[in-house]
């Protein structure tokens, strides 16, 4: 019955909370300063363009989907939604609490979080990739919205785990600020063709290449993380555009 499924409220009022907080943040805001102002605060080598943060409006708008197809009566009780209820729940509390830290410059917690965030959304993306001949529905309501998800936090995260670097004054093996930019955004791209490979998905590595494009033209004057940027960003786009045409291609045989 529709009412097995424990989560479906408790998924709506966590995103509702996501919601909420996001809106504070900006509104009041949180701590007394923007999340653009943070980010101006602590400037690194690998800091997107502002515009690339509106990607964030269409993840909210597709788990707004999310909540509304789990809680309709004839999806609300499937085994694909049912399976990824605590998962989500978890993912809200983490997605608040990263806002909180941030805003209130607590930093280096802010990354610990958004590490537990990306865990949690490895699970969710896990869970609904792994939907065998997925419906309608659960391609754009499930599938689609936790693949631009964690598609953005990873090179968020990559971006975080540079400013923490910048705060404290470290180095990784001796690297310039620039070499140390350079190599994260290597090790990202790395992290979405490996992603696009095994569960063949080129929003993954389309959301990376939005946010390579942005940091590229954040830094036109800085001609080693422009090229790199550039030049990653087209790779993982090539690469997209196959893993689309392949997986295309391969549904047409049967």
């Amino acid at each position: 019955m529709y009412r097995t499924n424990p989560y479906r409220w408790w998924n709506l009022l966590f995103f509702l909370g996501v919601i909420t907080v996001n809106v504070l943040s900006g509104m009041l805001p949180l701590g007394g300063r923007t999340t653009g102002e943070i980010s101006d605060m602590y400037y690194t080598a690998i800091t997107p363009a502002g515009y690339a943060f509106t990607i964030w409006s269409v993840i909210y708008v597709l788990l707004l989907f999310f909540a509304i197809y789990q809680l309709r009566r004839d999806s609300g009780n499937r085994d694909s939604v049912k399976s990824i209820g605590p998962w989500f729940i978890l993912s809200c509390v983490f997605n608040m609490a990263w806002l909180v830290l941030w805003h209130y410059l607590f930093i280096e917690w802010s990354v610990v979080v958004m590490l537990l965030l990306l865990l949690t959304l490895w699970v969710l993306y896990v869970r609904t990739h792994a939907i065998d001949y997925p419906s309608p529905g659960e391609r754009f309501c499930l599938k689609l919205p936790f693949s631009l998800y964690i598609g953005w936090v990873c090179p968020a995260f990559i971006v975080n785990v540079g400013i923490v670097f910048q705060k404290n004054g470290w180095s990784l093996f001796g690297l310039r600020e620039s070499a140390l930019g350079i190599a994260l955004l290597c090790v990202g791209a790395l992290l979405a063709i490996l992603i696009g490979l095994r569960y063949r998905d080129g929003i993954v590595p389309l959301v990376f290449t939005w946010a390579y494009i942005a940091i590229a033209a954040e830094h036109r004057e800085t001609d080693s993380i422009l090229m790199t940027g550039f030049v990653l960003s087209i790779v993982l786009f090539v690469f997209a555009i196959w893993l689309f045409f392949t997986r295309n291609r391969r549904r047409s045989r049967y």
